[in-house]
């Protein structure tokens, strides 16, 4: 149904210092969510989420508690959003989500990332308005159809649904996230979700090839490598 997406999960870290990487980034954003909108995850639906997608990607429950624990102290680090935008090898564009104490380093580091691999960085929205924020939902089947139904018999609002390979994705507008997360497990509770996220989609993608491919994932791993970047989001797609 329209537009193709890919969603590229994250591979699991292969050394313990990559492990250490991960669990440094999703400790920050678990207490800085804890922090601004409060430690209960049955009142914070932001930190409930990100819990949840901690606990899917394998973080151990000390390094949440601890952040959590973190936030309820009240003291702590000042962390700032950051947001980072530009074109990548090949003329992809991409989007940057760090959380940041220190802005002038931030800026720094993610601009060096962009200088260093044939990229550059721009100003804010010169990517983000070919991106569309939304909840992404992906699990197995092959009747989108009667996934559909489900969520409209469940006053679930949809932006798109696609069936490819065995492989059903829900797009939702970002807001939606728990209602049709919800909506999903009480009409489909025998439904396992591979992925369930807020991401920000792109409306079009760029074909990769040649030498750029490598440069572009030479590009990423340089971003994952800073402590402060969160997310990175993009619309490269690797030419067969």
């Amino acid at each position: 149904m329209g537009r193709s997406f890919e969603v590229r999960k994250a591979s699991m870290a292969k050394t313990q210092g990559a492990k250490i990487k991960v669990y440094s980034k999703y400790g920050k954003e678990i207490y800085v969510i804890a922090k601004n909108g409060g430690i209960d995850p049955d009142t914070n639906l932001s930190l409930k989420r990100m819990i949840e997608k901690a606990k899917k990607d394998q973080v151990p429950s000390h390094v949440i508690e601890k952040a959590i624990d973190k936030a309820k102290g009240g003291g702590g680090e000042d962390f700032a959003t950051a947001r980072y935008e530009g074109f990548g090898p090949g003329n992809c564009m991409v989007i940057v989500d760090c959380l940041t104490d220190n802005n002038n380093r931030t800026f720094m580091d993610v601009r060096q990332c962009f200088v260093k691999n044939g990229a550059k960085i721009g100003s804010p929205g010169t990517a983000a308005h070919m991106f569309e924020h939304q909840a992404v939902f992906q699990f197995a089947g092959d009747d989108e159809e009667v996934v559909l139904e489900n969520l409209m018999m469940e006053d679930a609002d949809v932006s798109d649904i696609e069936c490819e390979d065995g492989v059903i994705t829900v797009f939702a507008p970002h807001t939606e996230f728990f209602k049709v997360k919800n909506a999903l497990a009480a009409t489909m509770p025998e439904v396992t979700l591979d992925v369930e996220e807020i991401s920000f989609v792109p409306q079009t993608m760029t074909e990769l090839s040649g030498d750029d491919v490598a440069k572009f994932e030479k590009f990423l791993d340089a971003l994952n490598d800073c402590d402060d970047v969160q997310n990175v989001y993009h619309n490269a797609e690797i030419a067969d």
